[in-house]
């Protein structure tokens, strides 16, 4: 079974018209799988829900104990794009694990997002690499230690690039 970690950001967001603004909600994850027709066995499990803008030291800490808590060797966590560089860097003293942090840069509730296939990408990946931290984002599949997300392009690359 693969655990996935909902913690927030942008592939959480709806829009709420009253404010003209988006804001984090329920995670569509669920919804998103069972459209999908998986034939795996995935545990959706909420840990926050917050824009990673906004995470703390403290909510990293928290992510890393789901983690080590949870009885899957090999889990998801869907989490902002902002910030998702420095939880995959908080959770590197877990190495008896498949960790692969994963998120959108437009919300999984639109039509045109990213979410499914990076979703979709992050679980196959927990499948198939050894145990470590992993990022996966724009159909490819990154060490944290070594990766930025590169605002101007939209995209996430090696750090050297």
């Amino acid at each position: 079974m693969i655990e996935i970690l909902t913690t927030g950001g942008t592939i959480d967001k709806v829009y709420f018209d009253a404010k003209s603004s988006f804001q984090v909600g329920d995670s569509p994850i669920a919804e998103l799988l069972k459209e999908a027709n998986l034939t795996i066995v995935v545990k959706v499990t909420e840990v926050l829900r917050k824009d990673s803008l906004e995470m703390t030291d403290d909510d990293r800490a928290q992510i890393f104990q789901a983690v080590a808590a949870s009885r899957s060797q090999q889990l998801v966590i869907t989490h902002g794009t902002d910030t998702m560089v420095q939880t995959g860097c908080a959770l590197q003293g877990i190495t008896e694990k498949t960790v692969v942090l994963t998120g959108a840069m437009q919300p999984a509730r639109f039509r045109a997002t990213d979410a499914l296939f990076n979703v979709a990408a992050a679980l196959t990946a927990a499948q198939t690499l050894p145990p470590g931290i992993y990022i996966a984002m724009n159909g490819q599949i990154f060490d944290p230690r070594t990766t930025r997300k590169n605002v101007a392009e939209n995209r996430f690359e090696a750090a050297d690039q």
